[in-house]
């Protein structure tokens, strides 16, 4: 078949994909009196672009005659017309339509050259003054750098829809640096995998088995590692696991490993029963939190002296509230210990006892610093000791004049007691960050739930505490009156214990909070979902369907998954109005009112993995999309989309540290690996007011009997039992 050749102007883009460059664009060729569908692939285009394509015509039954391109080529306009269509595409922040037909009747072809060597001429343009001149000329040169990198990764076998962050990570020097080392990418940018940036190093000329590429992969695996929850792995299946993803002889991978460690970019470490292999600021970060846990418990209390029955007394007169026997113990032995630990499940009364502590001791002007691993855990923790509280990363000052933590030995907090609510979402980075920044004399008192799940990132930090019998702890069993009467409550504490809870109907639908609604097939399940969130739910007892209730998913993937079903909820409570303005990115459709999360911490911006916000206003014209958070709104870059997500369907991992109105919580057999005693705990305590579930019986009762047996593979708790105090004087790492 003869190739032929088109060439013309894009007049729309119809869509185009960012992970692979698949184009399908309307363009206006010479010689045709209708717009032509070219179709194929290349970095980036956009509206007013001069395209050359090369390929074949086809007629589509369904869409008619089309152009496919096997070779597509675009490049800046030269005509007024391709121009004005250029410059209101979108794609410069601060030019819309509007404007761009006001610079192109000001200054025609020469606009270009105008914005690139005389912008303040740009001033003689209605609306147009300093700051906006300014922040055109910015993003004009961004996006002339950002289409670069396009270029370059899509010329290396690379999707080109991260090209934004890599050009906000490496600047102007983006290309020279990943040239230099491509595997920086999979380290450095969100949403690049290993295998992207190997691709590039292969087409780049690093070869298949050098060490390099080995010791990249090392790395790689270890990173990976610690995304799974553990701080090390040991060396046979460290080498096997990366020899087997790069497809390499496993001698390659240790002599690469061997390496390695001769230059300490990994260490070998023999606290625990056999070597582990780790990431040198990992190691360092378990060490020093074992060092310093071991030196606080040696140390006598901070408080002033405090009869405990008077204190108790003055409390429960001021509060109305009393205090159990095991509450009254386990506040004496707070009173008597420099670093103390309160576990226990919901409705035990960890909030009361910790209030109590924290009452009687401020009495004595004992100063108080109170956080939290996320904001709305910190919010709650304000709440119910009606003292301030931040999140951790606040209360350390993360990225506050300069990069990482500012607080730090050199610059600790000033305070006599550290509280850090929700512990068992703190994993070993954080908690090492948090005892750094402990003020030399001052007190830790740390308050979670065991038996939640483990924190996201690496280690069992409250966990191996609490195993190795270093810290004094308090874990309440009691579950007060008031919240036995809760079905939620109660159904939690079944669960823990390995029972299933009561699924009868409650007598009283009105007054009960629990409920367990059978259904076999996936579909039937997310259509059971989207009906009592849109309409069951609200109308019987007037909650929000968006604010106050939360699906909560075992797991992102599959038809009862959070992925899934954000499309269908999306669909059911947010609809798309005719004509309204939404952005397209990395696979999402981003509305107006879409609740939204964010999947990764950006200290910049001060927004957390796990934040929930609401979308408060999409502006094509600076190509941003604006996102509240609580009392604050925070705008993304469209090229910045990939850090939030739909959030009407979250995981139970995601919601750890927050609390919703109403929970649903989808059950199927489809998720049996990630079913596990503690997932589904953790998901029913996250409800306040009422919590259903939706599924098989199969499943609930695999969830209860399961318990997660994965193990961490890790030295801290080895370090707390004293195998690995040896290292006590090595330093912080």
């Amino acid at each position: 078949m003869n190739t032929e050749r088109i060439e013309g102007l894009v007049e729309r883009v119809t869509f185009f994909n960012e992970e692979n460059g698949f184009a399908v664009l309307r363009v206006k060729v010479r010689g045709q009196r209708d717009l032509v569908t070219v179709l194929g692939s290349l970095p980036t285009v956009n509206g007013g672009e001069w395209v050359s394509a090369e390929g074949n015509w086809t007629r589509d039954p369904q869409h008619g005659l089309q152009f496919r391109a096997d070779n597509l080529r675009a490049s800046a306009p030269n005509s007024r017309e391709g121009i004005e269509k250029y410059l209101g595409s979108g794609m410069i922040k601060g030019i819309g339509p509007v404007l761009a037909k006001k610079l192109v009747a000001k200054f025609g072809e020469g606009v270009f050259e105008i914005i690139d060597h005389q912008s303040a001429r740009l001033q003689e343009v209605d609306k147009v003054g300093p700051e906006r001149r300014r922040r055109i000329k910015a993003a004009w040169a961004e996006q002339k750098v950002v289409r670069e990198i396009m270029v370059f990764l899509h010329s290396h076998g690379a999707s080109a829809s991260r090209a934004v962050r890599i050009y906000k990570t490496y600047g102007e020097r983006a290309i020279e640096t990943v040239s230099a080392n491509p595997y920086q990418l999979a380290r450095d940018i969100h949403g690049i995998g290993f295998k992207s940036a190997d691709a590039i190093a292969r087409r780049l000329g690093v070869p298949a088995d050098s060490l390099q590429r080995a010791g990249a992969g090392l790395r790689h695996t270890l990173f990976e590692a610690t995304n799974q929850g553990h701080c090390a792995l040991p060396e046979e299946p460290l080498v096997r696991h990366t020899a087997e993803m790069l497809e390499v002889d496993e001698t390659i991978v240790s002599e690469a490993l061997t390496e390695a460690l001769r230059d300490k970019s990994l260490e070998r470490d023999d606290a625990s029963e056999s070597p582990l292999i780790y990431l040198p600021g990992m190691l360092g970060a378990e060490k020093s939190i074992a060092r310093r846990i071991l030196h606080l418990a040696e140390q006598p209390s901070v408080y002033p002296e405090i009869d405990l029955e008077t204190a108790v007394a003055w409390y429960e007169e001021k509060t109305a509230r009393s205090l159990s026997p095991s509450q009254r113990q386990a506040l004496g032995q707070a009173l008597g210990s420099r670093v103390f630990i309160i576990t226990g499940g919901p409705g035990v009364g960890k909030t009361t006892l910790m209030d109590a502590l924290l009452s009687i001791i401020r009495a004595k002007r004992v100063r108080c610093l109170l956080c939290a691993p996320t904001g709305r855990a910190a919010q709650r923790l304000g709440e119910a000791t009606g003292q301030p509280a931040k999140t951790i990363h606040r209360l350390l000052e993360y990225g506050v004049g300069g990069t990482g933590f500012q607080r730090t030995e050199a610059n600790p907090l000033d305070g006599d007691l550290l509280v850090v609510d929700e512990c068992s979402m703190v994993d070993v980075p954080l908690m090492h960050a948090l005892l750094r920044a402990m003020p030399k004399n001052a007190g830790l008192l740390l308050v979670g739930d065991v038996d939640q799940l483990p924190s996201v990132g690496p280690g069992l930090v409250l966990r191996n505490l609490i195993e190795s019998g270093a810290v004094p702890t308090a874990r309440l069993t009691e579950i007060f009156r008031q919240a036995a009467a809760s079905r939620i409550i109660t159904s939690a504490h079944r669960v823990n214990a390995g029972e299933l809870p009561d699924l009868n109907a409650p007598a009283d639908h009105a007054e009960a909070d629990f409920f367990f609604i059978e259904r076999d097939e996936p579909e039937r399940i997310a259509a059971t979902l989207a009906e009592l969130a849109r309409r069951r739910i609200p109308q019987k007892w007037g909650f929000d369907s968006v604010h106050d209730i939360q699906v909560l998913c075992p797991t992102n993937r599959g038809k009862v998954g959070a992925r899934e079903l954000n499309v269908s909820l999306q669909a059911a409570l947010n609809p798309a109005a005719p004509g309204e303005v939404v952005a397209e990115k990395f696979g999402w459709q981003f509305r107006l009112r879409d609740k939204v999360i964010q999947t990764q911490n950006n200290y910049d911006k001060e927004v957390f993995n796990g934040d929930l916000g609401f979308v408060d206003r999409i502006d094509p014209e600076e190509s941003e999309l604006i996102v509240r958070f609580e009392n604050r709104t925070v705008t993304y870059a469209f090229g910045e989309l990939d850090e939030l997500a739909p959030a009407y369907a979250i995981t139970i991992h995601k919601s750890q540290g927050s609390e919703f109105p109403v929970v649903l919580i989808p059950l199927a057999m489809s998720q049996f690996i990630l079913l596990q005693r503690n997932l589904l705990y953790t998901g029913i305590t996250r409800g306040r007011k009422l919590v259903v579930l939706v599924g098989q019986k199969k499943a609930l009762a695999c969830a209860v009997r399961q318990q997660e047996s994965r193990a961490r593979y890790g030295g801290l708790l080895a370090r707390l039992l004293g195998k690995g105090r040896e290292f006590d004087a090595l330093g912080e790492g």
